[in-house]
């Protein structure tokens, strides 16, 4: 598929300032014009440039590019957030490279599992990752700003659906048959991977332009602290918070997509040279042949159109109070007819500091709406094999309208004993691509809410000692509805109409004290020691239903195809089949960081004890340990200029899983009503006989052991 992108950049209000920012006048000024790259050749947007020791300036445009008027020999320093600055000297056509300032990003904070440490600091194997603009294409999910940038992790697309997920792998997979998902960590609550019809992953539920940062957690030494969770890697997301001062900001783009290429196949005309010679003229394959040259790809693929548009706004209220609000639409047709994905978010952040900064409040509230219209796949194929003598629409014979006006083989229909369809479709034959996909409608519309909110409270007079607080749910909800037309070629006639809805309601508290202290004795020791507890509630409703269109010669035309459905929420609609499940999860959590010589030397151990409700024995323990050396800051190293960081990392853990097998009661008998002939107890009238499912008393936790 290839892709045509025009976006609108979110600092449009900066670089409208920057066309009328003052420029100071002097003496035998120029006129200096240049652009600012990065050192991947990717413009800079945004970027100020200043003449030393005057007023005024420029701001590099959507293609980096700047014009400025500055006195001959002038020197210029062009300068952006994360670049180190450069000063040049002017001159008439300038071409300005910006190096990532290393230093920065040795000293950022990188978010791990119950706490955050400076990346110079790590221990375990984490890549922290910011978005972009320089993302290609039109970015409807999380997954799609990671792909490529990561070592280690490997993002395959799902099969191109619009809204689709993707298959995520960090460092291949670690399970034969159990999952092999990485846990996914939004704003300190644990998503579980079980998704709801409509939502591929619980990355679908986040709007991409809302995330401040992704951390991924690769290696046992870093994943330990989730446990049983954590055996296929983290991936911890980060949205964005309120700042001081108002900003306004827009985000928009609109993309093409149309298809690389076709499979190249016969056309109408060769076509029937090939009949005319293989079989003659006047046979039957002669004569059933048409008139018309289609193209049958052309029919089902176009030129999909997508936009995506965002706005947010973010400052604070009465000096105390940042605050961050966000909406957004996505917009994405598919290249394959009648597929669609419409996604719509809001957000809402609140991030209070009280008491001298002491106590630290983290409010977060994000909301999805979201709807997809799928394509049936089998059209893809049929596309090839269709006859391309014939017209896809056909409104001449007298049954036309029975096969939704598409042009179809048919055959005798005497069987269906329907007077109005004396033809039915030729079972054999290929059918109309175009009329598998106009003739059903496969929909399903999800929701989700995410909220958390985070207490962290340093104390007063013991400032080393730190306390927090996560207390969190996630609440989603799908309903798939699959709407099968009689005229559907597919269908054979009688048609279907199927629902099926899933519910999930999960909850998360955690809870950590943490001690850090500086000790200033010779060896510079530093202890940074965290204990926590965490307790988790994950709830799921699942119900179907399903139906036959009746002949029209069926007395009961119309309605549902069996009688026994139940009206299990009170809606007025009949469900075939529900059930509820629920599974909880606790755990105590700790870990400890030694390091030494200012941080040269690094020791990290770390142990969590989980206690599943899946399991008969219920508790297991998961240990990690971690050492690094900064060889950088060793004395014959610190004055290599070309070296910015040297690092020797050793790490060995313990990671465990609990999704090994389907439900959440695989270690106990589930016993199940036999229906059908032979269900009834044969000794006593009217008694059904039940049987157990099938279950493993002995299950236990899949278990990873990783050496890094």
């Amino acid at each position: 598929m290839k892709q045509v992108k025009i976006r609108i950049p979110m600092r449009v209000l900066t670089l409208l300032f920057g066309l009328f920012l003052s420029v100071g006048t002097f003496a035998q000024s120029n006129t200096v014009t240049g652009q600012v790259k990065d050192a991947t050749g990717e413009p800079v947007i945004g970027a100020t440039v200043r003449i030393d020791g005057q007023n005024g300036g420029a701001i590099t445009d959507f293609d980096g590019n700047f014009t400025i008027e500055a006195p001959a020999g002038a020197t210029l320093t062009i300068s952006y957030i994360g670049y180190q600055d450069a000063k040049v000297t002017a001159s008439p056509h300038m071409v300005v490279t910006l190096e990532e300032d290393a230093a920065q990003s040795l000293n950022e904070v990188v978010v791990i599992g119950y706490g955050a440490v400076k990346k110079s600091d790590l221990t375990g194997s984490v890549t922290a990752l910011k978005p972009d603009s320089k993302n290609k294409g039109l970015v409807v999910n999380p997954q799609d700003l990671m792909q490529g940038k990561i070592a280690g992790v490997n993002v395959t697309d799902g099969g191109g659906t619009p809204g689709g997920g993707a298959e995520i792998r960090i460092r291949g997979g670690s399970s034969l048959s159990a999952s092999n998902k990485p846990l996914i960590v939004i704003d300190g609550i644990a998503m579980d991977n079980d998704g709801v019809k409509g939502l591929a992953n619980p990355l679908s539920m986040v709007n991409p332009q809302d995330i401040e940062s992704f951390n991924v957690l690769k290696d046992a030494s870093a994943t330990a602290i989730y446990g049983s969770r954590g055996s296929n890697g983290v991936i911890i997301i980060t949205t964005k918070k309120g700042r001081r001062g108002l900003e306004v900001a827009y985000n928009g783009s609109v993309t093409m997509s149309m298809k690389k290429k076709t499979v190249k196949v016969m056309d109408g005309n060769q076509y029937r040279d090939f009949i005319t010679e293989r079989f003659g003229e006047g046979s039957a394959a002669y004569n059933a042949m048409g008139t018309a040259n289609t193209n049958w790809q052309d029919e089902i693929y176009r030129t999909a159109i997508s936009h995506d548009h965002n706005v947010s706004l973010s400052g604070t209220l009465s000096t105390v109070l940042p605050y961050r609000v966000s909406l957004g639409y996505t917009g994405q047709q598919g290249i394959l007819k009648t597929s669609k994905f419409d996604r719509y978010t809001a957000s809402v952040n609140l991030s209070p500091t009280l008491l001298e900064d002491h106590l630290k409040i983290n409010l977060n509230g994000k909301g999805m709406w979201a709807k997809s219209r799928y394509a049936d796949g089998a059209a893809i194929g049929s596309a090839l094999w269709f006859d391309p003598t014939q017209s896809p629409y056909d409104n001449t014979s007298v049954d036309a309208a029975n096969f939704g006006n598409f042009f179809e083989w048919k055959t005798d229909g005497t069987a269906l004993n329907d007077p109005t369809w004396p033809n039915t479709y030729y079972s054999l034959a290929t059918k109309n691509p175009l009329a598998v996909l106009e003739l059903k409608d496969d929909t399903a519309i999800s929701r989700d809410f995410i909220g958390s909110a985070d207490v962290d409270y340093q104390i007063h007079g013991f400032e080393d000692l730190r306390l927090h607080m996560t207390a969190g749910a996630d609440i989603s909800s799908g309903r798939q509805v699959t709407n099968v037309l009689p005229s559907n070629p597919l269908a054979i006639y009688y048609g279907s109409n199927g629902t099926d809805r899933i519910t999930k309601r999960n909850l998360q508290f955690s809870t950590y004290a943490q001690y850090y202290h500086d000790f200033n004795d010779a060896a510079k020791n530093h202890f940074d020691i965290m204990v926590g507890y965490e307790w988790q509630h994950f709830w799921r409703s699942q119900c179907n239903r399903y139906f036959s269109y009746y002949p029209s010669t069926n007395p009961r035309a119309g309605q549902i195809y069996t009688d026994s459905g139940v009206d299990y929420d009170g809606d007025g609609v009949l469900e075939d089949y529900r059930f509820k499940t629920e599974s909880f999860l606790v755990s105590f959590f700790g870990r400890a960081n030694w390091s030494l010589m200012d941080g040269r030397y690094m020791l990290t151990g770390t142990v969590r004890r989980d206690g599943s409700s899946r399991f008969k024995e219920h508790w297991d323990t998961f240990p990690s340990f971690a050492f690094a050396w900064k060889i950088k800051d060793e004395n014959k190293f610190r004055e290599i200029e070309w070296l910015s960081d040297l690092k020797l990392r050793l790490g060995w853990g313990i990671t465990g899983q609990q999704d090994i097998q389907q439900g959440d009661y695989p270690y106990f008998a589930i016993y199940q009503a036999n229906s059908g002939q032979g269900s009834l107890y044969p000794l006593i009238p009217g008694v059904v006989m039940v049987r157990p499912n099938e279950y493993n008393p002995d299950l236990k936790w899949e278990k990873t052991t990783t050496y890094n």
